[in-house]
């Protein structure tokens, strides 16, 4: 199914640049202003100049800087193909966990193929802001996150005898995620992994904005005479994770709803009833962990926090409203936490149309209870949803389906971090 190669990777020279710490930034669409000014300013070096280019003309001034680098050496291109096994160790819900995966080429395909498969809808801004770099840049500095089914972990436990040594890369962000990567450049161990991938599929799990836009770029090179099959712009760099890994962790996305000409807290909740069973709460102290304990008995609950620090617990008395609201759907799809929210409570109760959500027009998404509540609290929101983790076995059982989930379904932490290889299209 899946094409998987090793790759002569890009990577910084530290000799000129110093530690790996000071050149790798997070991923560009979780980057603030203010954080992006202070990883140019930690060094000159930083690959965000290279991911998130700010100027009068940035993604041709992000293409010159990356063709300087090169030529001077900054950036340097490994002598022989490798696959670069790359491990995050990292803290969530109060136990640490980590994940170990191989950073590979994959041979990108359309999606009605069946060989990679997508697992929630796009937006076309960030598409257009992605292709244009693409096309500036003819490379990867980020790498897609693909996840695989092996039950046996045949290619867990080869990563795991390769990367027994010292690390050829280490640090630790300021989140106090450690980041660890290996160099694997011996041919029979490179292609004893790659050969692991012939009869899998991969699901998106994060990055599917970039993986459309390395379709349109590969087509677009095709349509004009500069590209053929086979070719590099055939393949992306993507972090490959077994999807049975104990060590992966994925957060909720909470919604608040802002902008409303006219907003009713008592009468949402009045309209509620008529489906979820509803609990006040006058503090939101332990309000996650009762929502996660609520999702392991396998109920749909959700946090409704109006303000002034009491909140409403939601929880859905019969799922099977959904087979009426979405009889189109796999059951998979309907019986999604989000798909629930969307559909009964935001469209149909509150009448938020699903473009409406899609354009963002009264809805934002955020992944902190915190920030979602104290929105509320400043009067910038008319109030906030909080919502339980999509499971990786429900995003893989609606990828297998060919169907989409809403935008941000899912949040898998922690990102990767950006700028320890580079996968160059040309």
């Amino acid at each position: 199914m899946a094409l998987v190669k090793g790759f002569k990777g890009v990577r910084f020279n530290s000799e000129k640049t110093g530690g790996i710490g000071g050149v790798v930034c997070p991923p560009y669409d979780i980057i603030s202003e203010q954080q992006r000014i202070g990883y140019i300013e930690g060094n000159e070096y930083n690959v965000i100049r290279l991911e998130l280019p700010k100027g009068s003309d940035p993604y041709n001034e992000a293409g010159a800087l990356y063709r300087r680098w090169l030529s001077e050496g900054i950036l340097v291109r490994e002598d022989k193909d490798a696959v670069y096994i790359y491990e995050e160790e990292f803290t969530a819900y109060g136990q640490r966990h980590s994940v170990k995966g191989c950073i590979v080429r994959v041979k990108i395909e359309e999606f009605e193929k069946g060989v990679i498969l997508p697992h929630e809808f796009t937006l076309s801004k960030a598409k257009e802001d992605r292709l244009n770099l693409m096309r500036a840049t003819n490379c990867n500095f980020s790498q897609i996150y693909a996840l695989y089914s092996d039950e046996q972990r045949t290619t867990i436990s080869k990563l795991d005898e390769l990367s027994k040594g010292a690390p050829d890369a280490e640090l630790t962000d300021g989140d106090g995620v450690t980041h660890r990567m290996w160099i694997v450049t011996d041919e029979a161990a490179v292609a004893s992994v790659c050969g692991d991938f012939t009869d899998r599929k991969l699901y998106i799990a994060d990055g599917h904005h970039r993986y459309e836009t390395a379709l349109n770029y590969r087509n677009e090179l095709r349509a004009k005479g500069l590209a053929k099959e086979g070719d590099a712009a055939d393949y992306q760099m993507m972090m490959l994770v077994n999807m049975e890994h104990p060590g992966l962790v994925v957060f909720p996305t909470h919604r608040i709803v802002r902008d409303l000409a006219s907003f009713d807290a008592q009468a949402v909740k009045s309209a509620c009833a008529e489906y979820f069973d509803i609990t006040e709460h006058d503090s939101t102290d332990g309000m996650e962990e009762e929502l996660r304990a609520l999702c392991g008995e396998g109920k749909k609950a959700y946090g409704m926090y109006c303000g002034g620090g009491k909140w409403s617990l939601l929880v859905l008395r019969d799922v099977a409203v959904m087979d009426k609201l979405l009889p189109g759907l796999s059951e998979a799809s309907r019986r999604l936490d989000v798909s629930v929210l969307h559909t009964l409570v935001l469209e149909k109760l509150m009448g938020i149309d699903a473009e409406n959500m899609a354009k963002q027009i009264n809805l934002t998404y955020v992944k902190q209870i915190g920030e979602a509540l104290a929105a509320v609290d400043s009067g910038k929101a008319n109030c906030a949803f909080l919502l339980n983790a999509t499971k990786i076995s429900e995003i893989c059982a609606v990828s297998s389906a060919g169907e989409k989930m809403p935008q941000k379904s899912t949040y898998f932490y922690p990102k990767l971090i950006t700028g320890l290889v580079m996968n160059e299209l040309s």
